[in-house]
């Protein structure tokens, strides 16, 4: 079992074994502030901080009927002993998160981590219920606001899904536009009806322009740079040439919605498609724009 998993099942075990779904969110998310790598990450979602990852490893450990599932709570059905299984560090920090919370409601733990964590309230539709307008405020300050129009570049290679989503929300992207050819991927979140989903839940846009996209069969063999340099060649002079029609249509897009990014999945810009795609963008007649690889 994963250790993440482990984890969760530890912080119900400390928990009576049981834990209203909004409680558990909440509680892990301050557990994991105080590790240094964070077993999972978080994004603001409508009753702020949420892992899409965490829940979806509840779902498999329902599955698994390490878990049971009601309306509201999640009971823990295995009986083995995982607090044993935490590093030492782990288990000071679940203790504190026991001594410090141990007695409070879902409600309780929500305006905790409003207060403390503005960023993570941006997205709720409980924020201006439970907290007083000068909290509220601070919030509405967390919000990330650009007026600037930017094209922006971003791969999804060795982050989480809610690192990712988080670095489309803190620079205020608008709109997504997925350019891979073949939109599935292993990396969970990233397959296009997820993405397209998890985007949208956070008030993202998404669009998919597979023609734009190179196919999955042209990079099955690049090894080093020189590869990549000869398909990125081939790419510009082939298919750039014949997609011109689209490369106008993100740039129409990015006039209208005024910040937007083109994905991929490589990490470094110069082995992916999207930098030669973007830069062809910013050939055409209307640019007059900024563009930036995140």
């Amino acid at each position: 079992m994963f250790y993440r998993r482990k984890l969760i099942l530890a912080l119900l075990q400390a928990f009576d074994n049981q834990l209203e779904k909004l409680s558990l969110q909440k509680l892990l998310f301050l557990f994991t502030q105080q590790q240094g790598t964070p077993s999972y990450d978080f994004v603001p979602y409508k009753f702020g901080c949420y892992s899409f990852s965490a829940n979806a490893d509840l779902k498999a450990m329902v599955t698994q009927a390490s878990l049971s599932e009601e309306e509201n709570f999640l009971t823990k059905k295995d009986k083995a002993d995982y607090i044993s299984n935490l590093t030492d560090q782990d288990k000071k920090i679940l203790v504190s998160i026991k001594e410090l919370y141990g007695g409070l409601s879902g409600n309780d733990l929500m305006k905790i981590t409003y207060l403390s964590h503005h960023y993570y309230a941006i997205n709720s539709i409980k924020a201006k219920e439970v907290l007083s307008g000068q909290d509220y405020q601070k919030v509405l300050d967390a919000k990330p606001k650009n007026g600037n129009v930017v094209l922006y570049t971003i791969g999804y290679e060795g982050v989480s899904l809610e690192t990712y989503l988080n670095r489309l929300i803190k620079n205020d992207i608008r709109v997504l536009v997925d350019v891979r050819n073949n939109p599935m991927s292993m990396k969970f979140g990233f397959s296009k009806s997820q993405l397209k989903n998890y985007c949208n839940s956070l008030n993202i846009k998404y669009e998919h322009i597979p023609e734009v996209g190179i196919q999955s069969e042209l990079r099955q063999q690049l090894k080093v740079q020189s590869d990549y340099d000869v398909l990125f060649e081939k790419y510009r002079k082939i298919n750039l040439a014949k997609t011109l029609v689209y490369q106008e249509r993100i740039l129409k897009l990015l006039i209208e919605e005024k910040r937007i990014a083109l994905t991929c999945f490589e990490a470094n810009i110069c082995q992916c498609h999207r930098k030669h795609l973007a830069e062809a963008i910013t050939q055409l007649p209307e640019w007059k724009y900024k563009l930036e690889h995140i």
